[in-house]
């Protein structure tokens, strides 16, 4: 925007404020975190400063020094500006902190999609995680020999359920990690709960939003606003989200929004608010061009609403409806039942992270390449085994066959099920329509256009 129309508050990120996503342009990544404290009645092994150490009872201090914030320890320095790098680094260090042995992770609803976007389960049972439970769940089973892991967002419902753990503890000790800012009052009364001292780290670790891709996050919020305003609980989940995300990129940014728009003004207000009262953890080192942040409001975007998408993604997204990575196909004609929820995520899908940018005719002619290379090998596979050699290249390839069939099975029900919804709702002809619209004066020509067609009951539709 023209400086006319922007007005500074105090990197290049871009947030819809309505929309709730945010788009990132920026380089360079540290992950952050800041220790509340080292448990509740022990120092941190290796020693701390006197002024860490917690008390046995209350007068918890959260000891918010200069400098209280640290590196996570596992860093990079030549990466790109990665949100999903960002989450898994956080969650990597907190089943590091732990140390060996068996663990369970213990999450609320949104923690437990935020580890999921980022984390397969196996992934995760690789590192010794066996059990995933919520902190709501009512049915656990006491489990002494569990070490528990505790990512939770520092919500009052949450920490009043913590609370409750803590008094009846159900495993040996209990690793706490919160994904934003904690309130000294909160930590003071989950330091009386902890009466069995089975606390052994209390952390803040700002993940608190859902990467989706390296370089665009969400905070799955539906209907921020209330008419041209904020819903109150929406700003300030929003202002948590963007400013956990500012955190856990080491990013203290320039903040400019759209000047004619009240709601990205309160939202850059609300940000503001929060890096001055929580200076110290944003004192990283200075760059020669500062980061900025840019609010901008969707509101004043009439023609990307107007348009339909012809990019993979955008596509899945538009006309099947994607949460947390998962697509719903039970509804689709026909669909077997392995197929009726699919997972797509750019970190576990090769065809997918290199298609998922290109337009649909190029999507096709991608996945008719796939399916010849899966063709090629197919009958290599289901050759006669003759001999122990056969057997063990049997064995040996079966699980990258066993992928790639998947693979093809998933692409081909996506694409089929898209281009028979292009195909019934003539997307192609809506599709000239709009372009008409957004990029001509005259709009006689697309209305004669859409009536001649009969496209004006199925656009609305």
């Amino acid at each position: 925007l023209p400086r006319a129309a922007t007005q500074g508050v105090s990197a290049g990120f871009f947030i819809q404020c309505r929309g709730s996503v945010a788009r990132l342009a920026q380089r360079n990544y540290n992950s952050q975190h800041r220790s509340c404290c080292p448990g509740f009645r022990k120092p941190r092994p290796g020693g701390e400063e006197a002024s860490d150490t917690r008390p046995k009872r209350p007068g918890v201090n959260l000891g918010r020094k200069k400098g209280a914030g640290r590196a996570v320890g596992l860093t990079c320095q030549f990466a790109t500006m990665n949100v999903v790098f960002a989450v898994k680094q956080y969650v990597s260090k907190m089943i590091e902190d732990s140390g060996p042995g068996m663990k369970v992770l213990l999450m609320d609803k949104e923690t437990t999609g935020i580890v999921s976007m980022v984390y397969t389960q196996s992934e995760i049972l690789q590192k010794e995680v066996y059990l995933f439970e919520r902190i709501d769940s009512q049915n656990r089973e006491v489990m002494k020999h569990l070490k528990a892991i505790c990512f939770l967002r520092p919500t009052k419902e949450n920490v009043d359920y913590l609370i409750q753990e803590l008094r009846r503890p159900k495993y040996s000790i209990y690793f706490i990690y919160f994904s934003n800012v904690i309130s000294k009052s909160d930590v003071k009364s989950l330091a009386e709960a902890d009466e069995q001292e089975v606390v052994a780290e209390v952390q803040e670790f700002y993940g608190d939003y859902i990467a989706v891709n390296p370089h665009l996050f969400s905070l799955n919020i539906l209907g921020c606003c209330q008419g041209r305003n904020w819903d109150p609980a929406q700003l300030s989940r929003t202002t948590q989200g963007l400013t956990a995300l500012l955190l856990s990129l080491k990013k203290c940014p320039m903040i400019r929004y759209q000047l004619s728009s009240e709601a990205a003004k309160r939202l850059a207000e609300c940000v503001k608010q929060v890096i001055t009262k929580e200076y110290e953890l944003f004192e990283f080192r200075r760059t020669e061009v500062p980061p900025l942040l840019l609010i901008l409001d969707r509101c004043d975007d009439a023609i990307t609403p107007l348009l339909n998408q012809w990019t993979y993604q955008a596509m899945v997204h538009e006309l099947l409806g994607i949460n947390n990575n998962r697509i719903d196909l039970s509804r689709v004609p026909g669909i077997s039942k392995d197929l009726r929820e699919v997972v797509l995520s750019a970190e576990n899908d090769e065809f997918y992270a290199n298609n998922m940018y290109l337009n649909f005719a190029e999507i096709g002619s991608n996945i008719k390449n796939l399916m010849e290379d899966f063709q090629k090998k197919k009958p290599k596979e289901q050759q006669k085994l003759e001999s122990i050699a056969d057997m063990k290249a049997f064995v040996e390839n079966y699980p990258q066959f066993k992928k790639m069939s998947g693979t093809v099975s998933k692409h081909v029900t996506v694409v089929g099920e898209l281009s028979r919804l292009v195909s019934e709702r003539n997307l192609l002809e809506v599709s000239e329509v709009e372009q008409e619209l957004a990029c001509q004066n005259d709009h006689s020509s697309a209305l004669q256009v859409s009536i001649q067609s009969n496209l004006m009951s199925t656009y609305y539709v």
